[in-house]
């Protein structure tokens, strides 16, 4: 009998703590914008950091906010390959708020 109790009290507090998880899951979600990753794609991903951020996600999340304007920070990048694809992808995407986001070669 007392096997039969512990088991349901573990059964108990394991659906409370997952019924618990999942609601902090939904309340406390926080939206990413998909731009940075789309423009992380379009760099180069060598991660090599000589743009001064911590990686190609760190440079596309830097341009999307407007801290970095300037694509030639990735100095592994080229031109037709990275940048232009990037500048058009950012003329296609403005911000919420209509805005384009100000980038250059």
């Amino acid at each position: 009998m007392e096997i039969l109790w512990s088991i349901i009290i573990l059964l108990v507090l394991g659906a409370l703590l997952g019924l618990g998880l999942a609601i902090a899951a939904k309340v406390l979600h926080v939206k990413e914008d998909e731009r940075i990753e789309e423009v992380a794609k379009r760099l180069p991903n060598y991660n090599c950091g000589s743009c001064g951020y911590a990686g190609c996600k760190g440079l596309a999340e830097a341009i999307i906010a407007g801290k970095e304007d300037n694509l030639r920070k990735c100095k592994p990048g080229k031109e037709d390959a990275n940048f232009k694809p990037i500048l058009e992808y950012l003329e296609n995407h403005p911000n919420e708020d209509g805005s384009k986001v100000k980038a250059h070669i």
